[in-house]
């Protein structure tokens, strides 16, 4: 279910981190004085609506966790969104001569940030939050491309021990049993972010566990060890036990 955008948000002061480039003299103004419209999500599919944006820039995740899909002949890329990331648009990603689907999924309940063109007017008096929402849409193309080469990993087990020690350098908490990755992800999911069969994940997570490498937990899952090197991932890959432990 989709609230109406009409809740207001003072957006640096839900991401400080943008307001970190302005001048102290002017940055308390600017707390007070940036505000957008707040859209709320549901977990599930993302539903259809279109938001105006005009010439706004997109949306900006305030809380949450979305999955972006594009497909081929049912063959998916996928990408995770989180705090701080930047979109344009859930359905108007650009243009393509390829037969393209475009799906989001919620994955847990969000709060977005319209930026829209009263959003923009208002960053003419603090340019530096501008270039911050750039660095984020930069940093996000970025984890598309560190992405692209974990599917590139011939054994789905190596896949998935890369991807989520990737993640944890984003959402890992350390405990004194190793990283969790608090994130709820079905194997489903795992199956589209590292680009292999469902029944195949399945099969690989259980490899992984036996390992005493990665294992559900209440949170989410856990790793155990040190991140893979590159000798390491191929060890694991090749059956020759875990990497070493804590």
């Amino acid at each position: 279910m989709l609230r109406p955008p009409s809740n207001v948000c003072y957006v640096l002061r839900e991401d400080p981190e943008l307001a970190e480039g302005i001048d102290p003299s002017v940055r308390t103004q600017a707390l007070d004085t940036v505000i957008t419209r707040e859209i709320q999500l549901a977990a599930g599919p993302w539903p259809n609506r279109k938001f105006v944006l005009g010439s706004g820039l997109g949306l900006l995740l305030l809380d949450g966790v979305l999955l972006h899909r594009i497909g081929i002949n049912s063959r998916f890329g996928a990408e995770l969104l989180g705090e701080g990331d930047v979109l344009r648009s859930p359905y108007h990603e650009g243009e393509s001569t390829l037969s393209l689907t475009n799906d989001w999924l919620v994955l847990e309940p969000s709060r977005l940030a319209l930026l829209d063109e009263r959003f923009v007017l208002q960053l003419a008096h603090f340019p530096e939050v501008a270039g911050r929402l750039f660095s984020r849409a930069i940093a996000r193309s970025r984890q598309l491309a560190v992405n692209m080469a974990i599917v590139h990993q011939a054994r789905v087990d190596t896949r998935l021990h890369l991807l989520f020690w990737h993640l944890a350098d984003r959402w890992g908490k350390v405990r004194p049993d190793g990283v969790v990755v608090p994130l709820r992800l079905t194997h489903a999911v795992l199956s589209d972010l590292v680009a292999a069969r469902r029944p195949t994940v399945t099969s690989a997570l259980s490899e992984l566990g036996r390992r005493g490498l990665l294992r559900p937990v209440d949170e989410g899952w856990l790793l155990s060890g040190d991140p893979p090197t590159p000798v390491q991932a191929d060890v694991v890959a090749n059956g020759h036990g875990p990497a070493r432990r804590r």
